[in-house]
């Protein structure tokens, strides 16, 4: 994208910038990247594209070319736990996957040429299936099964075994509430999976059990290995020897560890060598053909790669230009991985390991934006509540084309992220570009709870959920605000899911922002703790306390009870499938603010579930959100064609 640029910039009003960065370029050909593969010289992803009405597509990368290896309607997710993960696995020449649709499970041979339709493994019905391994010695998968048979009661979760060339589906281990990362060893004599229990998430508290595969596939011997309710693991691995490896928190960081005669530590150190575990398949590490680990890590918000001896254990950066790096994969020879930093979207990258040189294999956005439209992230740390500190990314207002009115400070957007165990991260998003280029100025919210700084800093918010959150929100903009870096009469919050629910308290219990955006956020919490999936149904346990018994306590958190205390505009948005954080709590405060007579929108769109994926309705969110600020902060044309209705607007 190139524009001519102005010889001078013109003086405009912050926030009513014109910027090239619309809507409508940013969905055009975005898409996002997910859950890398490799098989043999051949890399494998996911692509999640909003011009195919959100449809998660199968890519392959082989001699230098991109192709699709599965064409519509065929959708590649599943919905264990409901944020899936672990849609597919290729092997041998074979990619088994999930199709949306109906959740079974099918094969299709990706053998250059081939032209044979996918064929279909697991039988319809309520049964849905993620994560799955190769058992090549069984001639079958290992997944996880999720069991939706029993209409009106909770799920049922297992590890379960799938014959690829027929046998059925058989149980392999159950009795836990939840299960992840079956993986069988290179020998086939081994099955190595994490298990939790409710209340706790596995960013709380999960086991590593190890068992002995019998030649007739079942499994004897069953022990636990690590782990436990203090105690997070994540990734169990198999090295090429044969000795399994996992990530886990028991220092207080998510750092490698190796299982030998004992426990080994491999690098101790003060950075995370995992993730939340929201989606299944994550991955941060592999290992080369000689055992040798490539892994990823992450310290102050910035990711980087290295290459860990396994004899020495001494570890050794590897030069590149990422800030974040996710999906680590490993083949002969090469690595790939999803990276992106703060002027680079984020990218399928090779990287060939013995010269060090690396290639985009592809772009989530392919588009040439020129860096005079593009505000750099600044990594900040401000003091919150309590003598602490809290973390956060600021961008500036930038456009080449124009600058402030003299005297005038830019409106800021502070946006808290979802999860609310999650992150932000530094890497080029066009949505906040979209702001930025416009006047406004954002700071993008890492409050406490959120990961990339220490299991102990995740637990500030065990029992603070409504209130760290949105300490800390408030500490970020009034930091800002001290520094003479934004107006402190435009200041508004937006934030997704969780993040809906610290805009909605920081509005409700506090005055400090003068507008706000919820998506798809939650204003009872009561509700949300009696109707939600399994995976989060006892979430809430850790992050507010155990229900029923402290029923007075997610009330007096509840927005929704308090309305009277909202006194500023609010837009809301919400897919109208959502299982996650369903439609009646977004409508609930829509009705509660318009009794009220308050500036209120409220913007549904059908068939979308729980974040939305299809380009007109993330183009619709982006612009009508533009207009809501616009009208409240008084800088949109009166004479504006109206992009939202807004109710009870003066």
């Amino acid at each position: 994208m190139t524009t001519s640029p102005s010889a001078t910039p013109r003086a405009a009003r912050f926030g009513a910038w014109e910027s090239p960065i619309t809507a409508s370029l940013i969905v055009a050909d975005s898409v996002s990247l997910d859950q890398l593969a490799i098989d043999g010289n051949d890399i494998y992803w996911l692509e999640g594209r909003a011009r195919e009405q959100g449809r998660c597509v199968l890519v392959r990368h082989r001699e230098g070319k991109c192709e699709d290896v599965l064409a519509a309607p065929w959708n590649v997710r599943t919905r264990v736990h409901e944020y899936g993960g672990g849609a597919y696995l290729v092997a041998d020449r074979q990619a088994c996957f999930a199709q949306f649709d109906d959740q079974r499970l099918w094969r299709v041979s990706v053998e250059p040429g081939a032209q044979a339709a996918p064929q279909a493994l697991t039988s319809a019905g309520a049964r849905r299936h993620a994560d799955a391994a190769i058992d090549r010695a069984q001639a079958r998968l290992i997944a996880v099964c999720e069991d939706h048979r029993n209409a009106g009661a909770e799920a049922v979760n297992s590890i379960v075994a799938i014959g690829l060339h027929g046998g059925g589906e058989v149980t392999l281990v159950e009795g836990s509430d939840f299960y992840a990362s079956p993986r069988p060893s290179p020998d086939g004599g081994a099955l190595a999976w994490l298990s939790w229990n409710h209340p706790d998430m596995p960013w709380d508290g999960t086991s590593l059990w190890l068992a002995d595969i019998n030649a007739d596939g079942s499994l004897a011997a069953p022990r636990l290995v690590a782990g436990g309710r203090r105690e997070s693991i994540y990734q169990p691995a198999w090295s090429p020897a044969g000795e399994l490896h996992f990530v886990s928190d028991r220092s207080g960081w998510w750092n490698l560890y190796r299982l030998r005669d004992g426990v080994e530590a491999l690098q101790p150190m003060a950075a995370e060598f995992g993730r939340a575990q929201w989606n299944f398949g994550v991955c941060t590490y592999g290992f080369e053909t000689d055992g040798n680990l490539v892994c990823s890590f992450v310290q102050d918000g910035n990711w980087r790669l290295a290459r860990l001896d396994a004899g020495s254990l001494a570890l050794t950066d590897i030069a590149l230009p990422f800030r974040s790096i996710s999906d680590v994969r490993v083949g002969d020879g090469f690595a790939v991985f999803i990276g992106g930093a703060p002027d680079a979207v984020n990218s399928v990258v090779r990287l060939d390991l013995r010269s060090g040189q690396w290639r985009i294999l592809r772009r989530a956005v392919d588009l040439d934006i020129d860096a005079a439209y593009l505000s750099a992230p600044q990594a900040i740390r401000f003091p919150t509540t309590n003598g602490l500190f809290a973390h956060a990314f600021f961008y500036a207002p930038k456009n080449r084309d124009f600058c402030g009115l003299p005297g005038q400070r830019p409106p800021l957007l502070t946006i808290s992220h979802g999860g609310p165990t999650s992150t932000a991260s530094a890497t080029l998003n066009l949505s906040i570009q979209y702001w930025t280029s416009r006047g406004f100025a954002v700071v993008d919210v890492n409050y406490g709870g959120s990961t990339g700084y220490g299991r102990a800093y995740r637990e500030r918010l065990y029992g603070q959920w409504g209130v760290v959150d949105v300490d800390d929100a408030i500490a970020a903009a009034r930091f800002l605000v001290e520094r003479g870096e934004v107006d402190g009469e435009q200041i508004a919050i937006r934030g997704s899911s969780a993040g809906g629910y610290t805009t909605l308290a920081a509005l409700t219990f506090h005055d400090v922002f003068k507008a706000g955006a919820s998506y798809y956020g939650v204003s009872d919490l009561e509700a949300l703790a009696r109707d939600c999936h399994k995976f989060e149904s006892r979430y809430l346990d850790h992050l507010v306390g155990p229900y029923p018994a402290e029923q007075a306590l997610y009330r007096s958190r509840s927005p929704i009870h308090f309305t009277n205390r909202l006194s500023v505009p609010l837009i809301l948005f919400q897919g109208l499938d959502d299982k996650v954080v369903p439609p009646n709590q977004s409508q609930a405060m829509f009705d509660a603010l318009n009794d009220k007579g308050l500036p209120v929108a409220y913007i549904t769109f059908a068939g979308e579930q729980h974040g939305f994926r299809r380009a007109e309705n993330i183009r619709r969110a982006l612009e009508a959100e533009l207009y809501f600020y616009a009208s409240v902060f008084g800088f949109v044309d009166p004479g504006a064609p109206a992009a939202v209705e807004i109710m009870n607007l003066p």
